[in-house]
């Protein structure tokens, strides 16, 4: 993009910047409409468990709901808490809203598709995922309310205890695709799985890290059942009590954004990512990001119906399947992964 407008008469400096703004925007603009379509979505996919219709009033078949809320929560009157402090209260919503889009910058959508393609991808997935949770964390203090305070030291707890095991089964991906570039992760799926399924969860010593990854996603995400920071029972609304108005909003939208980020790390790191599912050269006819769409919409599917189904869990529950199941087991498995690899891939040593 950056030549084509150079080819424009434009200086390098201007057509990189330039270039850098317009691929901002192409994944920015399209993921703020699907948040906007995913929060239709989950609705109905609750409704439908539930035996209930769900949004279908504004606009056909209710797809406007949406925007119908969008726009009533940004008529609305931004409160602020007298007693709270009132410049960490406006910036936490904010944290956590640019925080959740920023991660989008390395996700390929395709072969080259990517806005930075950068060798430690999934290093800066990392590090922006582990920075969500001060978003949380500063909107529950600077509240000055004791339940947003409860619920943003649960949401710190959570989270660190999640990233703990979310990193070690990355490192079992890593070293199976010797990468942390997300483009070259997906293309060492190819023709994985028996020879002719484009995936690493078809690798039986992956696909338990598969499992834990799916559930360790929706417990760093706060999705049910392990939305411990916004349970009603105990905490009103959690983090959130003190906000209205757009503030709200900009949480809502960044969970939702957060939650669509691990469907697509979900696909990318056992799915194949933008790969179709078997390795047949006809299926390569259809574009890539069409496969990676149907990907994260299945998985969105997945936590959907994990919301509508399963029981919350009680907080020390959460806490032991984060320290007492998922990290020994995540731990043992990046010794076993790496012993299988010296001794597949590179060998005895003599």
């Amino acid at each position: 993009m950056t030549d084509r407008f150079i080819s424009w008469g434009m200086s390098q400096d201007w057509a990189f910047f330039t270039a850098s703004i317009v691929g901002i925007l192409l994944i920015a603009l399209p993921l703020m409409l699907a948040v906007a379509m995913i929060i239709y979505a989950d609705r109905k996919i609750w409704a439908a468990i539930a035996l209930r219709r769900g949004p279908n009033v504004v606009g056909p078949f209710g797809l406007l709901q949406s925007f119908a809320d969008g726009l009533k929560v940004f008529l609305q009157e931004t409160i602020i808490p007298s007693s709270a402090n009132k410049a960490l209260f406006l910036i936490a919503p904010i944290i956590t809203f640019t925080v959740a889009l920023m991660a989008w910058a390395v996700i390929p959508f395709n072969s080259g598709a990517v806005l930075a393609d950068i060798n430690v991808g999934l290093l800066y997935i990392l590090a922006i995922s582990s920075l969500g949770v001060y978003g949380v964390v500063i909107s529950g203090w600077a509240s000055n309310s004791k339940y947003p305070f409860f619920s943003a030291l649960r949401a710190a707890a959570q989270m660190i205890s999640y990233e703990v095991s979310i990193g070690f089964i990355l490192i079992s991906v890593v070293l199976w695709a010797d990468s942390f570039n997300l483009n070259e992760i997906i293309q060492a799926q190819q023709g994985h799985g028996f020879g002719v399924v484009n995936a690493f969860a078809f690798n039986l010593l992956l696909f338990p890290m598969a499992v834990m990854f799916l559930i360790s996603a929706m417990a760093e995400t706060a999705r049910a059942p392990f939305d411990l920071t916004e349970a009603e029972s105990e905490l009103v609304a959690g983090y959130q009590t003190e906000y209205s108005s757009m503030s709200f909003a900009l949480f809502w939208l960044g969970e939702y954004a957060n939650v669509l980020l691990m469907c697509a790390l979900n696909a990318i790191l056992f799915w194949g990512g933008w790969l179709p599912p078997i390795d047949w050269a006809p299926l390569y006819y259809v574009p890539g990001i069409i496969w990676l769409f149907l990907k994260i919409f299945i998985f969105f599917f997945i936590f959907s119906w994990v919301k509508a189904t399963v029981p919350r869990y009680r907080y020390d529950q959460l806490m032991r399947l984060g320290w007492k199941v998922f990290l020994p087991i995540s731990l043992f498995w990046v010794f076993l992964v790496s012993g299988y690899l010296m001794l597949t891939r590179y060998g005895v040593p003599a």
